[in-house]
């Protein structure tokens, strides 16, 4: 079934009964879509009544299941559970379970203030000042420990499925055999390589998916809001931090500029280990997969793109390969 039209004013209508079921005399105002978006769609508003304050509404697209990415509530579930464990993540004021596909399910959250800002890919001339790059960069270090610290059971999300050091692998491989020869060249060495060393897997953590400043809110030298949690898991929290070392500080072999002010992986990752209370190991591994990992990610849309016979937004993702090549030699 296609992806169809959202319902505003029915949209509106069932989050103001949402709203008032869970803070009695509370009232919502009129719903404005906010840019962006393609695993959900989000608008802003504000309480009135019993209650103020803005905040988001993120609805499911209507006309197709709510799974995997599209399921707002597993977001909303994910960030109930996390408050109260010192990662900042928006309070869920309520939900709404729909009647998929037809009527798509939404929940609402309070609204944080702050800057959304990946440093590395502002252009020079807006720049954020070094000092609250650094400052940042390294709040968000300490927020990821604290989340990979954090016990999956304890916090009622035991019944989540673990994914493995293995299946990650085996996913993002899967995904490059679906493109042209061309777009992947390089990858089979990269595979061959990380396939003969899979480290034993840690204990399973929660993990954001996409873990970068640019999913955060910020304000001044503090992180205030995580966000974007559409591809939390259960898995190995190096995937998460290697992540987050990559889109900090990009080796040069990726061609990438480094913003004045990031602090040096060693050093986010003496804040991470810390705040995590633990120590991180065979990190390299996962510093290839990353990149192995991205490097699939850019080779489906530059297929996607040659399928709909547009030009696609950047080459082929050589650059990877060849970074996570020397990574594991």
């Amino acid at each position: 079934m296609p992806v169809v039209p959202i319902d505003e004013d029915e949209l509106n209508r069932r989050a103001g009964a949402a709203v008032a079921a869970e803070l009695p005399g509370a009232t919502l105002s009129s719903l404005a879509k906010l840019q962006g978006g393609a695993s959900s769609i989000t608008y802003r508003s504000s309480l009135g009544g019993t209650a103020e304050g803005d905040v988001v509404l993120k609805v499911a697209p209507a006309g197709v299941a709510p799974t995997k990415n599209r399921d707002v509530l597993r977001q909303a579930g994910l960030q109930t559970a996390l408050q109260g464990t010192g990662v900042p993540a928006p309070l869920v004021v309520a939900t709404d379970a729909g009647a998929p596909p037809e009527v798509p399910p939404f929940y609402i959250m309070a609204f944080a203030e702050g800057d959304c800002v990946e440093p590395n890919s502002l252009p020079a001339d807006k720049s954020l000042p070094p000092g609250e790059v650094r400052a940042r960069e390294l709040d968000a270090a300490r927020i990821l420990g604290l989340l990979h610290a954090s016990d999956p059971v304890a916090l009622g999300l035991g019944d989540e499925p673990e994914v493995t050091p293995q299946e990650e692998l085996d996913r993002w491989s899967s995904s490059l055999a679906t493109c042209d020869e061309d777009i992947r060249a390089g990858h089979d060495e990269v595979l061959e390589r990380l396939a003969a060393t899979v480290p034993a897997a840690d204990r399973s953590s929660l993990i954001h998916g996409d873990y970068r400043l640019g999913n955060t809110l910020s304000t001044g030298d503090r992180v205030v809001s995580v966000i974007d949690w559409e591809i939390w898991a259960r898995s190995d929290a190096r995937v998460d931090l290697a992540w987050f070392l990559m889109m900090a500080n990009p080796d040069p072999e990726l061609g990438r500029r480094i913003t004045a002010g990031m602090p040096e992986a060693a050093e986010l990752i003496d804040v991470y280990q810390r705040a995590r209370g633990a120590e991180v190991k065979d990190l390299h591994w996962f510093e290839a997969l990353v990149r192995y990992k991205q490097a699939a990610i850019s080779a489906l849309i530059i297929r996607n793109a040659r399928r709909r016979g547009v030009e696609p937004p950047f080459k082929p993702p050589a650059r990877m390969f060849r970074s996570a090549r020397k990574l594991l030699a």
